[in-house]
């Protein structure tokens, strides 16, 4: 007996379908900009706010539109994943529905700043130029006038300018966005899982291909010398401290500025524990366990440097007088960063909801794992196991929010070590399941979700 033909059916949104949709919103966002360089200062902020709500509301109804094409032809692909998936796309393969791209998107720590700055892969395109800037260490993002924000890789390197940005947000957090370690958060779990690609830019909103490194943006691997330079120079941080400046302005004794030469010399000897810490040539790790290997190497490196910094720090501040203290509190990367936008928006209010689920972190990774390598009874348990031990991991995570930043320098410090400990306790939490899971599989299911973030990504962009 023949078997009936496969009906072709076109995807619910073709390429072309998304470069036009991509060059409406450039258009309307060159039309913003105009509108708001118009206004008189006071009133841009509102007026900004207004055209974020328009961008959801037009996603939104660009979402219906795709759920309700995919509904009449529930055979379509709804994403890079679903055919892989069950015979309905909506549900998983224990009959429990999939999770969808809106409820992972505020499903997430950064959850919150993805809608204020637009929600749709779409967007993306519209933003890359004006995003280049935030995929670069944080002076130079303050160089060009802007709040720098946290990079998840760079190639193989997890966390590239981690020993700048501890030492230089211990000091300077005005200069950095206020989302930072909630990106900082998903970007970890996420590269545990999809690596320096990140997940499908629809399941995060399109501002996390930016600040966090992950997407189509960042696919491009750099070259083994150009992570090995980064390497040997792991960041400027706390041995280019502007000393002079310090001196000057907080106006010294003999016995400040012997502690302080003691900071300066403990944050040379913590820049050296990173250079340890790169991959050598032709070792990039390219599996989930040797990712979160790597990972947790770069976190340990980052934890060891607070731990040394810390002492001498809280010595030399306590040697300052009240009046000094204020003065040292004072210097920053420089009034164009403290005074630009960026800087005077406030925190959403859902950002500070950490305790609330995170399914766009515990179930969206499982779900996909599932559709790429189709695991069988025995190895559905094991990847049962890490998703429970993902659930658990987020939560060490969710204990550790960054509900408020601390006034001094000392206790941004003592915070900063809080967080980096919780990200190595959830890398820890993850490790043997994750392990378990990986070695149950065969080498052509390992291969698949070795280049599970590649493929979605590259999936997506065809």
């Amino acid at each position: 007996m023949q078997r009936a033909a496969t009906p072709n059916i076109a995807p619910a949104v073709t390429p072309a379908q998304r470069r036009a949709t991509a060059r409406q919103e450039r258009v309307e966002r060159r039309r913003e900009q105009r509108v708001l360089r118009n206004l008189p200062p006071a009133q841009r902020a509102a007026r900004r706010q207004k055209f974020e709500q328009a961008r959801q509301q037009r996603a939104q109804q660009r979402l219906q539109q795709q759920q309700t094409q995919q509904q009449a032809q529930p055979s379509a692909r709804v994403n890079a994943t679903a055919s892989a998936g069950p015979a309905n796309p909506r549900l998983r393969r224990n009959g429990q529905p999939r999770i969808t791209p809106q409820a992972s998107r505020q499903g997430r720590f950064a959850g919150a700043f993805a809608a204020r700055h637009g929600t749709i892969a779409a967007n993306a395109a519209a933003s890359v130029n004006a995003a280049r800037w935030q995929r670069i260490s944080a002076r130079r993002a303050w160089r060009a006038g802007h709040r720098a924000n946290f990079v998840a890789w760079y190639g193989p390197v997890f966390w590239p300018y981690a020993y700048s940005d501890i030492f230089d947000y211990t000091f300077w957090p005005s200069g950095y966005d206020e989302g930072y370690w909630y990106y900082a958060y998903d970007d970890f779990v996420d590269g545990v899982y999809y690596g320096e690609y990140g997940p499908p830019e629809e399941y995060v909103g399109s501002i996390e291909a930016a600040p966090g490194g992950g997407g189509s943006n960042n696919a491009q691997r750099p070259t083994y010398t150009a992570v090995q330079n980064l390497c040997r120079q792991p960041g400027n941080g706390i041995t280019a401290w502007p000393i002079a400046e310090i001196d000057s302005k907080i106006g010294l004794n003999a016995e400040q500025k012997k502690l302080l030469g003691d900071v300066q010399s403990a944050g040379q000897r913590a820049a050296e524990v990173f250079k340890q810490t790169c991959p050598s040539e032709n070792a990039y790790p390219l599996t989930p366990p040797g990712r979160l290997a790597s990972m947790t190497g770069r976190l340990d490196a980052t934890l060891q440097a607070v731990e040394t910094v810390r002492p001498p720090l809280e010595a030399f501040y306590s040697s300052l007088s009240d009046e000094q203290k204020e003065r040292f509190n004072e210097i920053g990367p420089g009034k164009n960063v403290a005074n630009n936008s960026e800087a005077r928006e406030a925190l959403p209010d859902d950002a500070r909801k950490c305790g609330e689920n995170k399914p766009g972190l515990t179930n969206l990774p499982i779900e996909q794992i599932e559709d790429t390598v189709k695991p069988d009874a025995k190895q559905q348990t094991a990847l049962d196991a890490l998703g429970e031990a993902t659930v658990k991991a987020v939560g060490v995570l969710q204990a550790a929010c960054p509900s408020e930043t601390p006034l001094t320098p000392p206790g941004r410090l003592q915070a900063i070590e809080t967080r980096l400990r919780a990200m190595v306790d959830a890398a820890n939490t993850v490790k043997q399941p994750l392990g378990d899971f990986y070695a149950s599989l065969t080498p052509e299911q390992k291969a698949r979700f070795n280049r599970m973030g590649r493929d979605l990504t590259v999936g997506q962009a065809n």
